[in-house]
This record gives structure tokens, C-alpha cells and sequence, in this order.
């Protein structure tokens, strides 16, 4: 498929079917799991199997094992909340405050927001305390979490409860609430606009289909998410930004084909040489991870062209970016090809300094792949070396 070529809709029009038979642009599946799951813990006074546990993903990262069954809740809550949950959206809040400290890396995910959105639609002025907890939880609940949560009860009475507490975050919440002048830093009326253009509406038909895209993924809906993304799509212009969304979206997936043709007619909407190289070599990642090694290797032929006139490429990201795409591919084709391209990767990296250490681990599996041991042996020694400058910055 050449750059600027239509996007070929027919290789997903099985899904635009579907869609005409009423089951896409539904939620239904997504939103009767969750109304089920909040049916079932309405009926208890403790909610165990929603609290925050940790586990450790493949990559050694910390994550909630109860984190996808606590968003199904907090789904069906948006749209279904009244008094009588109260309870229930403490507990999630606490525990979503939980697991954004505890699992930091994690950052602040939708599910952290909606939780401290049920929590301050219950204007409870004793709940400042926790709406602080997620504030603080991380860096980016720090900077994304809206301080109007904490006045979520009223700009005066937050205030004077919390001059009034003893609670051991009293003085870290008033410099918070307060201005170096001692007034609020929002008044009742820029509240109330706060309030009024809150993201979180009350009926599911509302919502963004992306939504219910990112919802389905999270949920492990594979093929719901895949129709509801045909069906954002269908009908849209395929300019920049619907192309960039679909790119992602489908590797996301784990559809690369798909998300190579998207990718591949983004590439006309490049406007300089960084931007072309940039998403020549995004394709080259998504041809691969696609299995189609000789598309791969053209888009990286083209990145290189592109970065010719891109000034002093060698000593940025993109280049480095580069080289590593050439060695993960060099792995992954066929003999005949994967020489050429590791000859071409050894040749680049000689010219790219400061190798970061995962393009020099890429490199020896690329070395052993095309039985070259000699550079094999190179680059890692070139990662130990890097290896051992990484632990001595780290050390104090």
C-alpha cells in the first residue's frame, strides 16, 4: 500500500457487518458484566474481592489483581448511584488511593478519576481526608487530580472543617485548599462551573466510543473492543488524527496488519523529515511485530532517507530508535534478508553514540541470529560496560 492510498476498510468490513446488525456501537456486553458485578456487592458490607492486592507482571511492574473487577463497579456506579452506596465508593476510593501509591508507575487511570467523581457527588464534607490521599498518591494524581475534589462538600465548610481537625494531614490540606493570602483558591461559584463540566456523564449512549474501546480492552473484551474501534472509524475522515488513533489502537490489540495499514497512509500526513522518519519507523515495528519482515525492512529504507535530512540525526532519540528497530528486525527475518539488515545495523551503530543498553542486548541477539559471533561478543561487552555505568549512577 503506497502512501497517501485509501484505507483498505474491506479488511475489517466483517466488523462494520456486525455493526449494521445492531450488536457495534452497543455497550451492552461491557456494562451488563459490570451492572452484574455491582449487583453482587451491593449485597455485602465488605467488599474483599475489590480491594487493592498486588501482583507482578511479566516485566516485574506492580499492578492490582482486583484492579479490573473494581473498574466494573465503578462503571455501572457512573451511571447508577445513589445514597445507599456511599460505603461502597469510600471503600473503591481508598482503594484505588491504594493502589496508585503502592503501584505508582501505574500513574492516575480513568477508574482513579470516576472514583473520586462518586465520591464527591456525596458532598461529604469528611471525605476531604481521602479525596487528599489520591491527590497525593503519586506524581501523576498529584498534578492530575483536580484539587476541586477536596471542596467537593463546599468551598467555607471544607475549609472550616478542616481548620477545625486534628488530623495529622490538617496543615498539608489547608496549604493546599488556601492561597498565600489565606483565601480559597476556587470561590462556590467557580466550583459550581467545575462541577457543571465534569467528563463523567450519566448515560453510557453518551460516552466517546473510544470509551467503551478502552473499557472492552481493560475488561479483556478483545473482539467488543475491536468492533466498537471499527465503529468510531467507520464514517470518519481518515485524516491525522483518526489514522494516529487507529494505528495505536489496533497494535494495541495485538492486530498489527491493521495497524500497519493505518500507519502506512499516516505517513503522507508527514510534514517534515523528523515526522516522516519518525513514522517510517513506527511502521517498520508494526510490519514486523505483523510478520511481514520485507515491508519492515522497506519502511526502515525510508526512514533512513528521511533521516538524511534530519540534522545531526545520530545524536538523538530517533536515530537510536533507528538502529534498534534494524537489530530487532535482523532477529526475526529470513537468513538471506537478515544479513543484509544486520550488515546495515552495524554499520549505523558504529555512527550512533551512547547505544542505550536494550539496543545492545537487540544487537547480540541480532549477532547470534545471523551467527556473526565475533560482534556478538562486541556488543556485549559494550552492554556490560553500560550495564556497569547504569549501577554506578545509581549509586549515592
Amino acid at each position: 500500500m503506497r502512501p497517501g492510498q485509501p484505507f483498505p476498510w474491506s479488511v475489517i468490513q466483517h466488523d462494520k457487518a456486525v455493526c449494521r446488525r445492531g450488536v457495534l456501537c452497543d455497550p451492552r456486553g461491557v456494562m451488563e458484566a459490570a451492572r452484574q458485578e455491582l449487583a453482587r456487592v451491593r449485597e455485602r458490607a465488605a467488599w474483599p474481592e475489590l480491594g487493592y492486592e498486588e501482583g507482578t507482571d511479566a516485566e516485574g511492574r506492580a499492578y492490582d489483581r482486583n484492579g479490573v473487577r473494581r473498574a466494573k463497579v465503578l462503571w455501572a456506579l457512573q451511571y447508577d448511584h445513589g445514597p445507599a452506596d456511599l460505603a461502597l465508593v469510600r471503600w473503591i476510593a481508598e482503594q484505588e488511593a491504594r493502589c496508585r501509591h503502592e503501584a505508582p508507575f501505574q500513574g492516575m487511570t480513568e477508574e482513579t478519576e470516576l472514583a473520586g467523581f462518586l465520591l464527591a457527588e456525596h458532598r461529604e464534607v469528611e471525605d476531604v481526608w481521602l479525596h487528599w490521599r489520591i491527590k497525593r498518591a503519586n506524581f501523576d494524581t498529584w498534578c492530575g487530580y483536580d484539587s476541586q475534589y477536596l471542596f467537593a462538600a463546599g468551598v467555607q465548610a471544607t475549609v472550616e472543617f478542616v481548620r477545625a481537625s486534628d488530623h495529622e494531614d490538617r496543615d498539608a490540606v489547608l496549604e493546599r485548599l488556601l492561597t498565600a493570602e489565606g483565601e480559597p483558591f476556587v470561590s462556590e461559584e467557580e466550583l459550581d462551573e467545575w462541577r457543571q463540566s465534569c467528563r463523567f456523564s450519566t448515560d453510557p449512549d453518551d460516552e466517546d466510543p473510544l470509551t467503551w474501546v478502552e473499557r472492552a480492552k481493560l475488561a479483556g473484551e478483545v473482539e467488543q473492543a475491536r468492533r466498537e474501534l471499527t465503529d468510531w472509524a467507520s464514517g470518519r475522515p481518515r485524516d491525522k488524527a483518526t489514522l494516529s488513533v487507529l494505528s495505536y489502537e489496533w497494535a494495541e490489540l495485538g492486530d498489527f496488519a491493521a495497524a500497519a495499514l493505518a500507519q502506512r497512509e499516516s505517513v503522507a500526513f508527514a510534514d517534515t523529515a523528523w515526522d516522516a522518519a519518525s513514522a517510517w519507523q513506527r511502521l517498520a515495528g508494526l510490519e514486523r511485530q505483523a510478520g511481514d519482515a520485507d515491508a519492515a525492512w522497506q519502511a526502515l529504507v525510508e526512514c533512513r532517507r528521511a533521516l538524511d535530512d534530519v540534522a545531526n540525526w545520530q545524536e538523538v532519540g530517533l536515530g537510536r530508535m533507528y538502529v534498534e528497530e534494524l537489530f530487532l528486525l535482523t532477529a526475526v527475518a529470513p537468513a538471506d534478508l537478515a544479513a543484509v539488515v544486520f550488515a546495515e545495523a552495524d554499520h549505523q551503530a558504529r555512527d550512533v553514540p551512547r547505544l542505550p543498553l536494550v539496543v545492545l542486548r537487540a544487537a547480540v541477539d541480532a549477532a547470534l541470529s545471523v551467527g556473526d559471533h565475533a560482534s556478538a561478543r562486541r556488543y556485549r561487552e559494550l552492554g556490560d560496560a553500560e550495564e556497569e555505568r547504569i549501577q554506578m549512577d545509581r549509586k549515592p
